[in-house]
C-alpha cells in the first residue's frame, strides 16, 4: 500500500547522533588457512568472553540471556583496542565464507537462561556495536551478490525466508536502533542495489525507509529516480519508499515530479498505485499540477472498436478490465478522503473553454465525484450541464466510457442514471438531447433486467413531473425504445404502464408518443408467437375504447389519438397480416377501430375535424393497407352529396331564397364551363349547418386520398379549384340593405363569408402542392393554369377576410372553430359551443328550400404511393387560454344571451357610419375585429408560400401593375408568424399566430430548407413596396378593381385597398422577417442558408471595392462581402425613408442593428480553424459599428415635419429610446457623448417648451420625448459605469499594483459618469414631473450601489490620487442631497410612484455615507469628517417653514444648499446623519 510518510510515523527509526571515537580500521586479508583459523578462533574467544557460544552443534549461535551485556563488552573492547577490532572483523569475515556459517549467524538465535525463546540473530546484535557496525554492513553487502544465482528465475517462490540468504542479509539492516555512518552505508547499499535481481531490488527499495536514516534522503531520492529511468518496473516499491520517507518540502516536490513523469510510461497494472500516491500526496501547492498532469496523460479508456462491441471477448480482456477498474477505484478512494482534490478538479474543468481540451477522463472524474458524496452533486451537475451546452463533453466521449465497457461502468450505473435524470430536467435543449442519448446508451448497453427497470422507472418519473419539455423528452426516449427494442420492453411492460396514469396532463404531441410506445408493443404482442399471450394489446384497446366513447371532448380526443396511432401501426402496408383462427387480422382490427372513431365523432363537429385532420396526417406519412384505403375512399366519396350542387351553364338553375336571403355565385374562375358550385349559403342558413364546420377538414382528407390514389395529382378534383361559391348576394353589403336585415340574416352572412374564407384556405393548401415542386407529374401548361387560379384564389381570400372583418365590426359574431387549436387535453376551450347557430332562438325563420341534389363524381383507383409531410392542425394550449381571456370574445362581441334584435340595434348605432365610407382592404392591423378570432381559422401550410415566387415583371405605369402586393403581404404576414414561433419556441405566440401541427413538429432546419427559395421573393416585394412609398400613396388604384373582377370578386364599390398602408406593412414585415432570420441560431451556423439570405438582400449595384472603407475589400461571394452588401442595402433604404417616414426609417435602422448583431454572433460561432474568415470579419465589424452609429445619429438629428412623423411624436417614445441607445452604444466614446448630452444638451432643452429646437442639433429631443431621452441616458450611463467598476475590481484582483496612468484613466472615466448622474438628478429642480423624479430616485440609488463596489479601489489609490477621489465624492454629494429631498417630498405628497423606491435608495445612501467616512478615516489625508442633520429644504434650496427655528449652529453647518457631504483636504466633512430628514 502506498502511504504518505506522515501517516506512519511509528515506522521511522530515529536518526543516530553517535560518532565513532576513531576511524574504522581496514580489515586485513588472511594469507593462508592457518592464519585464518587463528583469527577465527580469536573471534570465537572474544564472543565467548561476552557469553555467546558461536559453535553450537544444535543450531544457530547461542546468545547470552542478556544480549545488552554482550554488546557493551564488545563495544568496550573494540573501542580501546583497534587490533582486537581488526582481528575480530577478520575472523568473522573468514567464518562467514562458508554459506552454512553465514546462514547460522543470520537466522534468529536461541536465548539462554530465562531469556526469550526466540531472539534476534548474532549479526543483528553485532550491528548494534558501534565500532564495527559500518564494517559489518559493508561486509554483508559485499556478500550479497554471491547469492543472486541461488534465487534466479522462479526458484525464489519456493524458498522460505530462512533459506533465502540474500533476504536474510537485508533483514539484518531493518529497524536498527542507530546507523553510525548513514552516508557511506547508503552509498554502498545503492551500489549493490543497482545490480540486484528484480525481485530483490523491489524488496530492498520497499525496505529503504526501514534500513536507512533520515539524514541522506536526497541521495536516496536521486538514486531511486535514476533506477526508475533505467527500469520502470520498480515503480511500485519506489512509490512505497517515497511514501514512507520523511521528506522535506523540496524533496517532496521532487518526488511528485518524478511520479508525474512516470504517468506516460508506466504499465497499466501499476497505474493505480501511482495515482494513489499522487493524489494522497496532493497539497495546496501542487494539487493543480497533479490534476492537470493526470488529466493530460492518463489514457486508460480506449475507443471500443466494432469487434469489441459485437463479441466483447478477447484474450487478456479480463485483465485489462480489472486494471481499468482498479484505476477507477484508486481515483475514487483518493478523491473520497481529500476534499481539496474534488474542489480542484471542478476548478480545473471550469477553467477549460475549448472542446479540444476536454478528455474522456473528465467524464470519469465527474462521475467519481458524483458517486462519492451528496454534498457536491449540485455543483457537479452544473459543471456537467455547462460543458454539454458548450459542446465540450460530446456523445463520442460518453461512448468511450460505456460502450464495450459494461463491466467497468456497471459499478457507476446509478451515477450515470442520476446525471441522465438531471439533464432531462434542464431547460436547455442541448442538455436534454445529451440526456436522451445517455438514457438510450444505458438501456442498450446494460441489458440486465435490473438496469433496464431502473431506466424505465426514471423515465416514468419524468413523465409524471408535469413539465412539458421534460415529459416530451422522456416520451421521445420511450418511443425510441419501442421502435428498436419492442420485444425487450414487453416483459417490462408493468414498469411502463404507469405512464397511462398521466394521460390527462399530456399535450397532443406527447399523447402521440405514449400511444406510439404502446402501439408498437401491442403490435408485436399480436404478431409474435412468443408474445402471443401478452395482454398488452387487449388492455390498450380497452383504454382507448373507453376514452373515445367518453362524452367529454378532452377524453374523446385522447381516444382518437390512440386509435389512429394504433391504426397506423396495424394498417401499415409494409407489415405482414397476422392470420389466426382465434384472432382478427390487423386490418380487420384497424377497420373496426376506424368505424368506432367515426361513430363516436358524429355528435361533435370538433371531434370530426380532429379525426379528419389526424387521418390526413397518417396518409401523408404512411402507406396504409389497400383495404383501409378503400374504406377511407368510400367515406370521403360522400363529399359531393353533402357540399356540392349542379350548375347549368355556370349559373344556378333557379333562384332560391335562404332565410330571406338571395343567393349569388361568387368567384367563378371556370366561367360557363363550371359544372358545380359549393353550397355555403344553403348549409349556413339550414338548421343542420354542422357539415360546414368540418367541410375544410373533410376536403383536406379528400385531397390527401386523391394524391395517394393518383400518384400525387389532384386532377380528379381540379374542378373544385375553379368552381364558384354560393354566397349571399353582394347587394346586402350596401348601407340600406344591411340595415334592413335581421340579426339572424346578418349572422348567416358573416358565417357564410367565414366558411368561404376557410374553404379557399384549404384550396390553397391542397393545390399549392401541385406547383411547389413536391410532385413532378404536371405539365408546364397545367402548372401555369393552376398558378393563375391560385393567385386569383388568394385574391378571393384577401377580399373575403377584409369583407368579413368589416361585417364583424358592424355585427359581432363568435365564429365557430374550424381548426382544433388546443395542444393540451385539459384546455377549457375545446368544450366551447360547436356552432354559433345553436345560440339562436327557436322562432328564427328557417331556410325555405333544401339544396338540390348534386351530380355524382368518379374516383380514381387507389395508389400505394406515400407522400411525406403532415398537415395536422393542433396548437399550443397556453395560446388558447390567452386568446380566450384577451380576445376570443372581444369587447365588440355581444353575449350569447343577448337577443338578435338588441344586437342589431346596437351594431347599427355603433357602426352605421362606416357603411357610408370606403372599406379599406386591411391585411395586418392588430386592431382588426377579426384578429381576435383568427386562431379559429384553418392554417396555411408552408407550400402556400410558393405563391410568392409566381410574380412576373410587367411593363406598366406603377410598381404593382397587377395589384399583387396585398396578396403577398397576406403570405408574408403568415410567414412572419411562423418565424415568431421558431424565434421563441418557449414563449407564447401572439393572438395572430395560426400555426399548424405540421409546423410545430418541424425542426427549424427543415423549416428553413422550405422557405429558403423565398428569399429573393421577399426582396422583390420589399423593392415594390418601397417604390410605391417613394412615388406617393393611392396611385393607380384601378389595378385592384380590374384584377378583383377577373378573380370573380363581387363589385362592391366601397371596398378599396389602401395602397400606402399595404406598402408600409410590406416594408415592415419583410424587414422584420429579415431581422429575425438573421438572428436565428441555425441560420448563423449554416453558411449556405446565411449566404442565400444575405445574397437576396444585396443592393442593385455591386459594391465598389475602391470606395469601400475596408481595405482590402472582401471578395464577392464571401460571407463578409454579403454582410457588407446587405447592410449597404438597408442603409440606402434608411437614407431614402428619411425623406418621407420616420417610422419606416427607424424600422430600417433596427434591421441594420440586427444585421450588425448577427455579424458578432457569427464570429462567436466560427471555429478556431477559420482564421481567414475571422480576419475578414474583424475588419468588417468596426466599419459596420461606425455605420450603425452614424445612421442612428442621422435619425436623431434629422428635422422631421408633422407629415413624416405620422401623428407627431405621440407614442414614439420607445422608438426614440431604441434609436438613442444604438447611437450611444455604437459611438466612438460613449462616456464623452453621455457627458455632452446630459450636461450640455438636455438641461437646456428641458427649460424650453418649443417642440423643435435646431440650436442643439437634435430635433427628436423635445418635451414630448424628453422623458425617453432622460431614461436612456440614465440607463446607459449606469451600464457603462457597471462595466467600468467590474473592470476595476477584476484588474485589482489580477494585478494589485496598477500603473499610475491606468489608475488616473479609470478615475477620469468615473468622473464623467458621476458628472452625468449629477446633471440628470439636478434637472429635477426645474422639471416638475413625478415620472422624472421617480427615475432620478430609482437610477440614482442604483448608481450609488455600483459606486460602493469601487470603494476598495479608491481606498488603495487614495494616497496618490486623493484630489481626484475627493472631487469625485464631493461631486456625487450634490446628487445625494437632491435625492434626499426628492424622497422627503414624495413622502409628504404621497407620490406612490416614488415611495416604493425610497427604502432601497436610502439604504444605498446610508452605505455611501459610512463608506466615505471609513475611506477618510483609514487614510492619512488630513481630512476631517463629521455628520450633522440636514435641513428640510425643497428642490429649489429654500428652507421649509417647519424647520425655520433650527439653531444657528446647524445653520452654519448646512449653509450650502447644494450638497449633504462636504469633502475638503483641510476642512470638515458634514453629512446627513443616518440619511434622515427633518419633516
Amino acid at each position: 500500500m502506498v502511504l504518505l510518510h506522515h501517516q506512519n510515523p511509528s515506522r521511522k527509526r530515529p536518526s543516530s547522533s553517535f560518532v565513532p571515537p576513531f576511524p574504522p580500521p581496514k580489515i586485513p586479508k588472511s594469507q593462508n588457512d592457518g592464519v585464518a583459523v587463528d583469527v577465527v578462533e580469536k573471534m570465537v574467544s572474544v564472543l565467548a568472553e561476552g557469553g555467546c557460544t558461536l559453535v553450537n552443534p544444535l543450531g544457530p549461535p547461542s546468545l547470552p540471556a542478556d544480549p545488552f551485556k554482550l554488546r557493551r563488552h564488545l563495544s568496550r573492547l573494540f573501542s580501546t583496542s583497534s587490533d582486537d577490532r581488526s582481528l575480530f572483523l577478520s575472523g568473522f569475515s573468514s567464518y562467514i565464507q562458508s554459506p552454512s556459517n553465514l546462514r547460522r549467524v543470520l537466522i534468529s538465535s536461541n536465548g539462554g537462561g530465562f531469556g526469550p525463546a526466540r531472539s534476534e540473530s548474532l549479526v543483528r546484535h553485532l550491528l548494534l556495536v558501534p565500532p564495527i557496525q559500518l564494517d559489518l554492513q559493508i561486509m554483508l553487502l559485499e556478500k550479497l551478490p554471491e547469492y543472486f544465482d541461488l534465487i534466479s528465475g522462479d526458484s525464489q517462490t519456493s524458498l522460505s525466508l530462512e533459506d533465502d540468504v540474500a533476504r536474510l542479509i537485508i533483514n539484518q539492516f531493518r529497524w536498527l536502533d542507530f546507523v553510525v555512518d548513514p552516508s557511506s552505508f547508503t552509498d554502498k547499499l545503492m551500489q549493490v542495489l543497482s545490480i540486484c535481481p528484480l525481485h530483490l531490488k523491489k524488496e530492498i527499495i520497499g525496505s529503504l525507509p526501514e534500513i536507512i536514516g533520515d539524514q541522506n534522503n536526497k541521495n536516496v531520492v536521486d538514486s531511486l529516480e535514476q533506477m526508475l529511468h533505467e527500469d520502470p518496473s520498480v515503480i511500485v516499491p519506489v512509490l512505497d519508499s517515497f511514501s514512507n520517507l520523511n521528506l522535506d518540502d523540496q524533496l517532496q516536490e521532487q518526488v511528485i515530479t518524478i511520479a508525474l513523469s512516470c504517468i506516460r510510461t508506466i504499465d497499466a497494472e501499476h497505474m493505480p498505485c501511482l495515482l494513489r500516491f499522487l493524489l494522497i500526496s496532493a497539497t495546496q501547492v501542487n494539487v493543480r499540477r497533479i490534476i492537470s498532469q493526470i488529466r493530460e496523460h492518463l489514457k486508460f479508456v480506449r475507443v471500443p472498436n466494432t469487434c469489441t462491441k459485437q463479441k466483447n471477448k478477447f484474450k487478456g480482456k479480463l485483465l485489462v478490465e480489472n486494471t481499468e477498474a482498479s484505476i477507477l477505484d484508486a481515483l475514487r478512494s483518493s478523491l473520497q478522503f481529500k476534499s481539496i482534490l474534488c474542489q480542484e478538479i471542478l476548478k480545473e474543468l471550469n477553467g477549460l473553454e475549448k472542446p479540444r481540451d476536454h478528455k474522456v477522463i473528465d467524464i470519469w472524474l465527474l462521475v467519481l465525484l458524483y458517486t462519492n458524496g451528496e454534498t457536491m452533486r449540485k455543483s457537479i451537475e452544473k459543471v456537467f450541464k455547462k460543458k454539454i451546452i458548450e459542446g465540450c463533453i460530446q456523445e463520442v466521449m460518453l461512448d468511450q466510457c460505456i460502450c464495450g465497457n459494461k463491466e467497468l461502468a456497471q459499478e457507476y450505473f446509478l451515477s450515470f442514471l442520476s446525471l441522465s435524470e438531471y439533464l432531462l430536467t434542464c431547460k436547455e435543449q442541448k442538455s436534454r438531447d445529451f440526456g436522451i442519448y445517455m438514457y438510450t446508451l444505458l438501456f442498450e448497453e446494460f441489458a440486465d433486467t435490473y438496469s433496464r427497470q431502473e431506466v424505465l422507472g426514471a423515465l416514468v418519473t419524468h413523465v409524471g413531473s408535469g413539465v412539458s419539455f421534460e415529459v416530451s423528452s422522456s416520451l421521445q426516449i420511450m418511443a425510441s425504445f419501442a421502435t428498436k427494442h419492442a420485444r425487450e420492453l414487453i416483459p417490462l411492460s408493468s414498469h411502463i404502464n404507469g405512464i397511462l396514469d398521466y394521460l390527462e396532463g399530456l399535450n397532443v404531441e406527447n399523447l402521440y408518443k405514449v400511444y406510439e410506445v404502446f402501439s408498437h408493443m401491442a403490435l408485436l404482442a399480436r404478431s409474435s408467437v412468443d408474445c402471443f399471450g401478452s395482454s398488452i394489446a387487449n388492455e390498450l384497446l380497452i383504454i382507448i375504447r373507453k376514452q373515445v366513447s367518453h362524452p367529454d371532448l378532452k377524453y374523446k380526443k385522447m381516444g382518437l389519438i390512440g386509435i389512429l396511432k394504433i391504426v397506423s401501426c396495424l394498417g401499415d402496408a409494409n407489415d405482414a397480416i397476422l392470420s389466426s383462427p382465434f384472432q382478427k387480422s390487423n386490418v380487420e382490427e384497424a377497420l373496426e377501430l376506424l368505424e368506432t372513431c367515426l361513430e363516436s365523432c358524429k355528435q361533435s363537429c370538433l371531434s370530426s375535424i380532429f379525426f379528419y385532420d389526424e387521418l390526413s396526417a397518417i396518409l401523408e406519412s404512411r402507406t396504409l393497407h389497400p383495404v383501409i384505403m378503400d374504406w377511407i375512399g368510400k367515406h370521403v366519396g360522400e363529399f359531393e352529396s353533402i357540399f356540392l350542387s349542379d350548375l347549368d351553364g355556370g349559373q344556378l338553375p333557379s333562384r332560391i331564397s335562404y332565410c330571406g336571403l338571395e343567393g349569388e355565385l361568387w368567384m367563378n374562375l371556370d366561367g360557363e364551363i363550371s359544372p358545380i358550385c359549393l353550397n355555403i349559403l344553403p348549409l349556413a342558413s339550414s338548421s343542420q349547418s354542422a357539415p360546414l364546420q368540418f367541410l375544410p377538414a373533410n376536403f383536406h382528407l379528400l385531397s390527401a386520398v386523391e394524391r395517394l390514389t393518383n400518384q400525387g395529382s389532384l386532377g380528379g378534383i381540379d374542378a373544385l379549384l375553379g368552381c364558384p361559391l354560393l354566397l349571399p348576394s353582394s347587394k346586402y353589403f350596401s348601407e340600406a340593405e344591411w340595415q334592413s336585415l335581421t340579426g339572424k340574416q346578418k349572422q348567416i352572412i358573416c358565417l357564410s363569408l367565414y366558411y368561404a374564407s376557410n374553404w379557399i384556405r384549404e384550396l390553397l393548401n391542397a393545390f399549392c402542392t401541385q406547383v411547389a415542386g413536391r410532385f413532378e407529374f404536371t405539365s408546364q401548361s397545367t402548372k401555369e393554369d393552376i398558378m393563375l387560379k391560385l393567385l386569383k384564389r388568394l385574391r378571393n381570400l384577401v377580399f373575403l377576410e377584409s369583407l368579413l372583418n368589416h361585417s364583424i365590426r358592424m355585427f359581432p359574431v363568435a365564429l365557430p372553430q374550424l381548426h382544433l387549436q388546443v395542444d393540451h387535453c385539459g384546455s377549457t376551450l375545446i368544450n366551447q359551443p360547436n356552432h354559433v347557430g345553436n345560440m339562436e332562438k327557436k322562432n328564427e325563420p328557417k331556410m325555405t328550400h333544401e339544396c338540390t341534389s348534386p351530380n355524382e363524381r368518379k374516383h380514381k383507383k387507389i395508389s400505394k404511393t406515400s407522400t411525406i409531410g403532415t398537415d395536422e392542425k393542433l396548437r399550443q394550449p397556453t395560446l388558447l387560454d390567452v386568446l380566450r381571456k384577451a380576445g376570443a370574445l372581444t369587447s365588440q362581441e355581444m353575449p350569447n344571451e343577448v337577443s338578435s334584435k338588441e344586437r342589431n340595434s346596437a351594431s347599427v348605432d355603433q357602426h352605421s357610419h362606416v357603411l357610408n365610407e370606403s372599406v379599406p382592404i386591411e391585411v395586418s392591423p392588430v386592431s382588426q375585429a377579426l384578429e381576435s378570432q383568427k386562431f379559429r381559422f384553418r392554417p396555411l401550410l408552408l407550400e402556400c408560400f410558393s405563391i410568392l415566387t409566381f410574380s412576373k415583371n410587367h411593363d406598366s405605369c406603377c410598381s404593382d401593375p397587377v395589384a399583387e402586393l396585398p396578396l403577398y403581404l397576406y403570405l408574408i404576414r403568415d410567414l412572419h408568424c411562423k418565424l415568431d414561433y421558431f424565434a421563441a419556441p418557449g414563449k407564447q405566440c401572439s393572438s395572430r399566430s395560426l400555426i399548424s401541427a405540421a409546423v410545430t413538429r418541424m425542426t427549424l432546419n427543415e423549416f428553413l430548407s422550405k422557405i429558403r427559395p423565398l428569399f429573393p421573393s421577399l426582396k422583390r416585394n420589399l423593392d415594390s413596396a418601397f417604390c410605391i412609398l417613394k412615388e406617393g400613396n393611392e396611385t393607380c388604384e384601378e389595378h385592384w378593381n380590374v384584377q378583383s373582377a377577373d378573380a370573380g370578386n363581387p363589385d362592391i364599390t366601397n371596398l378599396v385597398p389602401s395602397k400606402f398602408s399595404i406598402s408600409t406593412m410590406v416594408f415592415k414585415e419583410v424587414l422584420n422577417s429579415f431581422s429575425k432570420m438573421l438572428n436565428l441560431t441555425e441560420v448563423q451556423r449554416s453558411k449556405p442558408v446565411l449566404s442565400d439570405l444575405l445574397s437576396a438582400f444585396q443592393p442593385n449595384k455591386a459594391l465598389d471595392a475602391g470606395a469601400s472603407d475596408v481595405q482590402p475589400c472582401p471578395s464577392p461571394g464571401t460571407i463578409e462581402y454579403s454582410y457588407l452588401g446587405a447592410c449597404s442595402f438597408v442603409e440606402s433604404i434608411l437614407d431614402t425613408a428619411c425623406s418621407f417616414s420616420f417610422i419606416l426609417a427607424s424600422e430600417a435602422l433596427f434591421t441594420l442593428e440586427s444585421a450588425v448583431t448577427s455579424v458578432q454572433k457569427v464570429i462567436d460561432k466560427l471555429e478556431v480553424d477559420d482564421k481567414n474568415i475571422q480576419s475578414g470579419f474583424s475588419q468588417v465589424l468596426p466599419l459596420l459599428h461606425s455605420r450603425l452609429g452614424s445612421s442612428a445619429q442621422k435619425l436623431l438629428k434629422h428635422k422631421w415635419d408633422n407629415e413624416r412623423l405620422e401623428n407627431g411624436w405621440k407614442n414614439k417614445g420607445e422608438i426614440v429610446q431604441r434609436i438613442l441607445r444604438i447611437y450611444l452604444e455604437y459611438t466612438e466614446s460613449t462616456s464623452d457623448l453621455l457627458d455632452e448630452l446630459a450636461c450640455t444638451i438636455l438641461p437646456q432643452v428641458s427649460f424650453t417648451t418649443v417642440a423643435e429646437d435646431e440650436d442643439y442639433g437634435f430635433p427628436t429631443l423635445c418635451p414630448a420625448t424628453f422623458l425617453s431621452w432622460y431614461r436612456v441616458l440614465f440607463e446607459v450611463n449606469l451600464t457603462v459605469f457597471d462595466k467600468l467598476v467590474k473592470e476595476v475590481v477584476r484588474l485589482g484582483k489580477c494585478r494589485p499594483g496598477f500603473q499610475p496612468e491606468n489608475v488616473h484613466t479609470h478615475l477620469i472615466k468615473m468622473q464623467k459618469n458621476v458628472n452625468v448622474v449629477v446633471a440628470l438628478v439636478s434637472m429635477c429642480r426645474t422639471y416638475d414631473k413625478v415620472t422624472l423624479h421617480s427615475m432620478a430616485v430609482k437610477y440614482g440609488g442604483k448608481f450609488i450601489d455600483s459606486f460602493l463596489k469601487a470603494f476598495d479601489f479608491l481606498h488603495v489609490h487614495f494616497q496618490m490620487h486623493n484630489e481626484v477621489i475627493l472631487l469625485l465624492v464631493k461631486k456625487l454629494q450634490k446628487a445625494t442631497r437632491i435625492i434626499q429631498t426628492l424622497c422627503s417630498e414624495a413622502k409628504g405628497l404621497k407620490q406612490t410612484a416614488i415611495t416604493g423606491k425610497i427604502p432601497a435608495t436610502k439604504r444605498s445612501l446610508e452605505r455611501f455615507l459610512f463608506r466615505v467616512k471609513a475611506l477618510l478615516h483609514a487614510t492619512s489625508s488630513g481630512c476631517t469628517f463629521w455628520m450633522g442633520n440636514l435641513k428640510h429644504k425643497d428642490l429649489r434650496g429654500q428652507v421649509v417653514s417647519s424647520q425655520a427655528y433650527v439653531d444657528d449652529r446647524n445653520d452654519s453647518i448646512d449653509e450650502d444648499p447644494v450638497g449633504a457631504v462636504d469633502v475638503d483636504p483641510q476642512v470638515i466633512v458634514p453629512t446627513a446623519s443616518q440619511n434622515s430628514e427633518m419633516e
